[in-house]
């Protein structure tokens, strides 16, 4: 059963962000930049899906491309994943999740399905495969509990499934009445976020319960928010690409703005697994890595080669 009504500015209790962790020696608050990775060539686009999978790497979709882009954080080209379906043929991925155990799944809006790349011992390169039908699919995350979760635009729809050993859905269900929902983002507590186009960003339990929107729970007025991420502290960060601004809200206490140099139009976002915030800026065609929760223990951009600028 749904647990009392929230207060304004708090949203489910957990461990608190240490405010100290983003404040500089002037107590301001500003998040280093690191650097900046350019957006692969053949592109012929924007930034614009962003996945960071445990181990640190990115997974990008951008542009016209037919491919996911993999990187390291320093930027050097891991591989690309072309995105071919037989008998459709080519396709060009909307947004991008990545599983732990390393299942790659993209939306495709153009033929309206969602595909996951399966590999076998026939084909160790893998093949996509499809795993859904959906009027208007856009973004997609992966909760805490395995559970694939894909925006559906045009009805307003948030779907959930898992995944079963051939890569059937089991376990389908669906979050009705969004208003025009583009992307989706893990939240605290195994729960997950979503941001309306023009709108707000709704809040949804473990249970798919749910909770209330964090314009209406802190008060804060979204111009168009896009990416949506929860960092390490359970802290939801929200990228707002008219406002051209990345807001963090902590789970106590009043949203913070934080002011990330060299930001332009922001889309996707993703917290790396030690600590920096990687944010897919369609203003300049770079992803740009900054500095998170005071963490330093990687050093992005440090070597001659790096591609970083």
């Amino acid at each position: 059963p749904p647990g009392p009504p929230l207060s304004p500015a708090t949203y489910p209790q957990g461990p608190h962000l240490r405010l100290d962790q983003l404040r500089d020696a002037s107590g301001s608050w500003q998040p280093r930049l690191l650097g900046r990775i350019l957006v692969p060539a053949g592109a012929a686009g924007s930034p614009r899906g962003l996945h960071c999978s445990p181990d640190g790497l990115l997974f990008l979709t951008a542009g016209a491309a037919s491919c996911v882009h993999v990187l390291d954080l320093e930027g050097r080209s891991i591989c690309q994943l072309p995105c071919c379906i037989p008998r459709t043929g080519a396709f060009v991925p909307e947004d991008v999740a990545v599983t732990a155990a390393g299942l790659v799944v993209v939306s495709d809006l153009i033929h309206r399905a969602v595909y996951a790349l399966r590999y076998t011992s026939r084909e160790p390169q893998g093949r996509w495969v499809t795993v859904g039908k959906f009027l208007s699919p856009r973004g997609l995350a992966v909760d805490a509990l395995g559970h694939f979760l894909v925006t559906d635009y045009l009805p307003g729809t948030v779907h959930s499934f898992m995944l079963g050993p051939t890569c059937e859905p089991l376990a389908p269900t669906s979050m009705l009445g969004l208003e025009s929902p583009c992307w989706v983002g893990p939240g605290p507590d195994g729960g997950f976020a979503v941001s309306e186009e023009f709108g707000d960003v709704q809040l949804f339990g473990s249970a798919h319960q749910p909770l209330g929107s964090l314009g209406t729970l802190t008060g804060h007025s979204f111009g168009h928010p896009a990416g949506v991420c929860c960092d390490a502290e359970g802290s939801i960060i929200v990228a707002d690409e008219q406002r051209q601004q990345v807001t963090l809200f902590p789970r106590v206490g009043p949203p913070i703005c934080l002011p990330l140099e060299g930001l332009k139009r922001p889309l996707g976002l993703a917290c790396a697994p030690q600590g920096p915030l990687v944010v897919a800026d369609a203003g300049d065609n770079c992803i740009k890595v900054y500095q998170y929760l005071g963490g330093d223990g990687l050093r992005v951009g440090s070597g001659e080669n790096s591609p970083l600028l």
